[in-house]
Formats: C-alpha cells, sequence, structure tokens
C-alpha cells in the first residue's frame, strides 16, 4: 500500500502481504535488487514492483526468487499456493464496470481488516445500510445514470455487507453523527427502516456504534469521514481511508495513522456511550 495515493493500481491485500514478504526474505538473505533481478533475468525496478505489489506475481518468477532466497521446498510450494490465490481477481471484479479504479483498494481492504473503525457525518456507513437507502443515495450522486446502472452501484454496495454475516467477520466500530440519522434519505419510510436496520445491526457481537450529538459542538472529526483498517497480517500496516469527490486518499505512514486513531479515540469518549446507542435510535425513530 502506498503511502497517500489515490488512484492507481489496486492490489488485493494478500499481495501485498506476500510482496512484503519477499522483501523480507531478500533483505535477510542479503541477496541485492540487482542480484535478484538477475536469477529472473528483469531490471532491478520489476523486483522492486513485485515487492511493492504494483505488478502481479507471476509464479515462475516467485519459484526462482524463493529458490535463491534458501527457501525450503515445502515452504516454497505453500507460498506459491497462496500466490495463485492474490493473482485472482476479488469478488468485486464483476462490478468494475461500477467500481471506480481508486474505490477497488477500499473494498480489499474492507475484505481483508480485522478491525474497522470510522466515522461518518453525512450517511449511514455502507455496510449498514438499507437496499433502499443505498438506491436513494445512489439516484442523488449519480443522476444520470441509467436504472441498470443504479442497480448494479446498489448491488455491489448489498454485496460488500456479506462481510458482517463470516465467521470471521471484523469488528465494526462506527461513530456516527447525529446529522446522519436526522437528514432525510429516500423520506420516511425509508429512514424509519434504516434506523430499524441500525438497531438490528446492535445484535451482532462485533458490530458497535455510537451517536455524536450535535450538542457536543465542535469536535476533532469534524473536518470530514474517514476508515480505519487494521489486519490480522504483521506485514501490513494499519490503513486509514478518505474519500472526496473524485478519488481517495490512503495513508500508513505510522505518524500520520496515529493521529487519526488519537481522533477516534476522543470522539469516542465525546460520543454517547454505546450503551444508549439502541434509546437514541429508538427515539429518533419515533420522531419520524
Amino acid at each position: 500500500m502506498s503511502d497517500n495515493r489515490s488512484g492507481g493500481s489496486a492490489p488485493t491485500v494478500l499481495r501485498i502481504v506476500l510482496g512484503k514478504r519477499l522483501r523480507t526474505l531478500r533483505e535477510q538473505a542479503g541477496v541485492s535488487f540487482e542480484d535478484a533481478a538477475r536469477v529472473i533475468d528483469v531490471t532491478p525496478l520489476t523486483v522492486r514492483r513485485i515487492e511493492k505489489a504494483e505488478v502481479g506475481l507471476r509464479i515462475p518468477y516467485v519459484r526462482e526468487l524463493l529458490h535463491t532466497y534458501g527457501v525450503p521446498a515445502t515452504e516454497i510450494d505453500d507460498f506459491l499456493a497462496l500466490a495463485r490465490e492474490a493473482n485472482q481477481p476479488g469478488w468485486w471484479y464483476k462490478y468494475r464496470d461500477v467500481l471506480p479504479e481508486w474505490f477497488k483498494a477500499y473494498v480489499s481492504l474492507e475484505s481483508e481488516a480485522s478491525v474497522i473503525r470510522l466515522y461518518e457525518p453525512h450517511y449511514v456507513p455502507g455496510l449498514l445500510q438499507t437496499h433502499d437507502y443505498t438506491t436513494a443515495l445512489m439516484r442523488v450522486g449519480f443522476p444520470s445514470e441509467s436504472k441498470e446502472e443504479i442497480s448494479r452501484r446498489v448491488s455491489l454496495r448489498l454485496r460488500r455487507q456479506d462481510l458482517l454475516a463470516k465467521p470471521d467477520a471484523p469488528t465494526v466500530w462506527a461513530i456516527l453523527d447525529e446529522t446522519v440519522l436526522r437528514r432525510p434519505v429516500g423520506g420516511t419510510e425509508v429512514m424509519r427502516a434504516q434506523i430499524d436496520q441500525l438497531i438490528e445491526s446492535l445484535a451482532m457481537t462485533k458490530v458497535r456504534i455510537q451517536i455524536m450529538p450535535v450538542s457536543v459542538g465542535a469536535h476533532p472529526g469534524a473536518f470530514g469521514p474517514f476508515h480505519h483498517f487494521r489486519f490480522g497480517f504483521s506485514e501490513l500496516p494499519d490503513v486509514v481511508y478518505a474519500e472526496n469527490l473524485t478519488g481517495a486518499v490512503y495513508v500508513d505512514r505510522p505518524e500520520e495513522v496515529v493521529t487519526y486513531l488519537e481522533v477516534l479515540d476522543r470522539m469516542a469518549v465525546q460520543a454517547e456511550p454505546v450503551a444508549r446507542t439502541r434509546d437514541i435510535l429508538a427515539e429518533l425513530r419515533k420522531e419520524l
């Protein structure tokens, strides 16, 4: 994962992990970029790009590099099996016609994260949206698209929610601004159903929702929405995602990521406690 990037290719999380492992193995073996490049008859730049997950993991290249780095044959077979898996397109590939290039990395990160923490000041997070709420948002965001295209975008977003039903589902900790629940999206019935779904999601052991009351006033996250990802791979650092109208930024420099984490921690203290969320949602629903 590149620091502070927008756009560009979107490697899978597994490819990023394997690239970092290849770099570690090369360094432990005392092999230079130039020496590794000669083994597989490529330029040193290509070796760098393999390690940074900027290109696919060509199995013959990986096999020769692992031999050069002194990796035992049994471990090579396991590594190659992972490399083949990493080269397969993600489930989202079939939605490539409606999936922006800059968002592909997000879906990959979301799919592999062990913890997702986020702040949303505008809308219900995609992982917790209803079909009708998502449809209303897509119609506003893409007013010139056909019903079929809108349907594809809605299908993609709802498909992402399958993540929450997995045995190894990530912990999702969302802090929502109160305005998210008061902003009418799709009409009264749509908002009632959306709040009902949020209440139901509280029964999931790995979903935690806090509401940031308007009465709090200014708070450290008021500059905009952002999502923080943590993974079960030691090779992959925490990543923060922040979106804008035409792209996104992915931040993985530890000194920057920690700033976002500190903001999330401060907001978690300022927001209503998780134990109050169900009552708050129920009261807001009564007002509709």
